[in-house]
């Protein structure tokens, strides 16, 4: 039996990213709306929410990718009304794709209030930025400003029923990567990580690391 040939330091989360968005585990009507949107995009603000782990960044990026869109990435705490201006001023040029900017903006639920202040003029009429899209992700909405939210097409990423499909990606991602090695019970694994899709992954290659 042939030992596993992971291609560290690549993380399997990584590696086995989705790159459409059809290709994501669940999530069937965050799927099937962002497909009909692929299909015809234009300007707006969307709102990601739901638990850690089920997709919500991984999703902006693949629908980035799918519209061939430039994108802009303000990570976890960094969104203020600095880091604003400054990726409002690069959207103002025209995306070297042609098409759209897209704006990610992660941990939503972590900006300053002067943050979600500077952003209402930019996700209407008034002051928006040309040809961008801005996806907004967060845990829960809790905190965020009402006039903020109104401006957002809001969309709910749940783990609720994924434990089952989320059990047989591991299984063909062991498949490909163990070589026969002896399985472990993908169902455990994912009960024991919530649902939680990237810990599962973790969970995984430190099994594979142990063949």
């Amino acid at each position: 039996m042939s030992t596993p040939t992971l291609a560290f330091p690549q993380s399997l989360a990584e590696k086995y990213r989705p790159r459409s968005v059809a290709e994501f585990v669940g999530l069937d009507r965050p799927k099937k709306i962002l497909s009909q949107f692929a299909a015809n995009p234009y300007q707006s603000a969307w709102l990601f929410s739901g638990p850690p782990g089920v997709g919500k960044t991984s999703m902006a990026l693949a629908l980035a990718a799918q519209i061939s869109a430039e994108i802009h990435h303000i990570p976890s705490q960094k969104c203020n009304a600095q880091a604003i201006d400054d990726t409002c001023r690069m959207c103002a040029y025209v995306p070297l794709s042609g098409g759209f900017h897209l704006v990610i903006v992660d941990e939503a639920d972590r900006m300053t209030p002067a943050a979600q202040l500077a952003l209402l003029s930019k996700l209407d009429a008034t002051d928006a930025p040309p040809n961008t899209i801005w996806i907004f992700t967060c845990n829960a909405t809790d905190g965020l400003e009402p006039r903020f939210l109104s401006r957002t097409r809001q969309l709910e990423f749940s783990s609720y029923g994924l434990a089952n499909e989320a059990a047989r990606l591991l299984e063909s991602i062991w498949l490909r990567e163990a070589h026969g090695a002896a399985a472990p019970n993908f169902t455990r694994i994912v009960k024991e990580s919530a649902n939680n899709l990237r810990d599962a992954l973790m969970c995984l290659e430190t099994e594979l690391l142990a063949v």
